[in-house]
């Protein structure tokens, strides 16, 4: 349950991230709301995930997956680069994150 957490903490840091770019571009009440509502969930589903799993390997998960899934949507959505040496760098961020989780 505890992995289930840590990965849900990671996707709604995703879209926290989503959130804090829309409030940089529109600056209206549902860009707050969806960066509060991300980084909140973010954080109670990292706070569970605590309870059983190491605290240097959940946050290096976590801050892996909200660092590559925050990539790819901007990548998906907001037309940012797709050069293959970014590609190879989130898939290695992803692969660390995998490592961990094999060894922990």
């Amino acid at each position: 349950m505890a992995w289930v957490s840590l990965f849900l903490a990671g996707m709604f840091e995703v879209v926290g991230v989503l959130g804090m770019n829309r409030i940089n571009r529109d600056k209206n009440v549902k860009a707050f709301i969806l960066f509060g509502v991300g980084i909140t969930l973010s954080f109670i589903f990292l706070s569970l995930a605590l309870r059983s799993l190491p605290m240097g390997t959940a946050y290096a998960i976590w801050t892996g997956i909200g660092t590559a899934g925050g990539a790819l949507v901007g990548m998906l959505f907001f037309g940012e680069s797709r050069d293959w040496r970014r590609l190879l760098f989130i898939a290695m961020v992803l692969a660390s994150a995998m490592g961990l989780k094999l060894i922990s």
